[in-house]
């Protein structure tokens, strides 16, 4: 009985993974609001019943979809350093997950940026998803710039919660443009030039 057990909790895990690579895609091309649960149920090949069983409703299903986002984000950079990142090693990571995003994950950009926009007014569904995460983000940028500033590899005088402001800033910014125009705007580049600029503007004289 274990055996089966299993098998049907790996199938379980395996039709929640489809259905929410559906949602990403689907979600990214059409907006939240103009994608049924019906059409992505049909996209896998499942019943909406079944999908509402895997997420408890369709704001279930987008909060799963905006954490497998994260998630995936997060596996990129633990898979290149277990300790706090230097502030080299995290300038390069922002600079290499902006190649992958261009190689590979548009689809999630804009589905970041789709749902941020839908979700600007304080009470609509996910606002305060969004909010915590931009304040999650801009604390994890302060803890950086403060250590890059107590171990001598920035100045000291710095503030690191306006840098930290102005970086997250930057990064919605540049994807936003990038997926308005990316015959024009390179992505990689404009993370490459930025994050060097930074760096030189920091840096102990």
């Amino acid at each position: 009985m274990a055996g089966v057990k299993g098998q049907v909790q790996k199938r379980g895990v395996e039709r929640r993974r489809a259905i929410v690579d559906a949602a990403i895609e689907l979600f990214a091309r059409q907006g939240v609001r103009g994608t049924g649960v019906a059409a992505i149920a049909e996209r896998v090949g499942t019943t909406p019943s079944a999908l509402i069983h895997h997420f408890g409703s369709k704001d279930g299903l987008v909060r799963a979809v905006l954490e497998e986002a994260d998630r995936r984000a997060l596996e990129r950079l633990s898979a290149t350093k277990d300790a706090e990142p230097t502030l080299d090693e995290a300038f390069d990571w922002f600079v290499r997950d902006a190649e992958h995003t261009a190689a590979t994950a548009r689809q999630l950009a804009a589905l970041h940026t789709t749902l941020t926009a839908e979700n600007l007014d304080p009470g609509s569904g996910l606002h305060t998803w969004f909010r915590d995460r931009g304040r999650a983000l801009r604390a994890h940028l302060v803890a950086l710039f403060t250590r890059a500033a107590a171990d001598g590899s920035a100045r000291a005088d710095l503030d690191p919660a306006l840098l930290a402001a102005e970086t997250a800033a930057f990064l919605e910014g540049a994807h936003l443009l990038w997926l308005l125009d990316p015959e024009q705007v390179d992505l990689t580049a404009l993370h490459r030039s930025y994050f060097e600029g930074l760096a030189s503007r920091i840096r102990p004289d």
